[in-house]
C-alpha cells in the first residue's frame, strides 16, 4: 500500500508543480512575446492542459482513495476525499465555466483586448472573469497542497502480532 501512496503523492505533486510552473509561464509569456494576443493564446492552451490533467488526476486519486485506508482515521480519509473533489471542481469550473465564458467575451469583443477601452463592459467582464479564474486555480492548488500533506503523513505500520501468552519464551531464545 505504501507504493500506491507514493504513486498518489507523485501524481499530486506533479500537478501541483505544473500549476506553480504555469504561473511562471504565464508571466513570462506576456513579458517575452511581442503580441499580447500570442501570449494569451499560449497561456490559454497551457491552462487547458493544466485543468484537464488536474481533473484526471483528482478523479484517479479519488478512486484510489477507496483502496488506501491504512493508517488513517475516518475523518482524515473523508477530508482527503473532500479536498480531491475540490481539486476536480476547481479544474472543471476553471475550464468548462470560466474558460468558456472568457472565450465568449473575447469573441464578442471582435478585436484585440488591448484595443478595447478600459471602461468597456466587455473588458470589465473579461477582467472579472480572469480574476475568478485566478482564484479558482489558487483554491485548487491550496486543496492539492493540503491533500499532499495528508497523504504524506499517513502511517504505514504493520499490524503487530503479539501473543498474550505470558509463557511464550520463543522470542527470548532468538538471536
Amino acid at each position: 500500500m505504501k507504493f500506491l501512496s507514493d504513486i498518489r503523492l507523485l501524481l499530486l505533486g506533479s500537478w501541483l508543480g505544473a500549476a506553480c510552473f504555469f504561473i511562471a509561464v504565464a508571466q513570462s509569456a506576456f513579458a517575452v512575446l511581442p503580441a499580447r494576443e500570442m501570449a494569451g493564446a499560449v497561456v490559454n492552451r497551457t491552462l487547458t492542459v493544466l485543468n484537464y490533467s488536474g481533473l484526471a488526476i483528482a478523479l484517479v486519486l479519488l478512486a484510489t482513495s477507496m483502496v488506501v485506508r491504512m493508517g488513517m482515521g475516518r475523518f482524515w480519509i473523508w477530508f482527503e476525499r473532500l479536498l480531491l473533489v475540490l481539486i476536480a471542481a476547481a479544474c472543471s469550473v476553471g475550464q468548462f465555466v470560466i474558460g468558456l465564458m472568457l472565450l465568449s467575451v473575447r469573441a464578442q469583443m471582435g478585436k484585440p483586448i488591448d484595443e478595447v477601452a478600459a471602461d468597456d463592459p466587455l473588458k470589465i467582464q473579461f477582467n472579472n472573469l480572469h480574476e475568478y479564474s485566478v482564484w479558482v486555480l489558487i483554491t485548487g492548488m491550496g486543496a492539492a497542497l493540503l491533500a499532499f500533506f495528508i497523504i504524506s503523513n499517513r502511517k504505514f505500520t504493520a499490524a503487530k502480532t503479539t501473543t498474550s501468552d505470558p509463557f511464550d519464551f520463543e522470542k527470548e531464545f532468538k538471536k
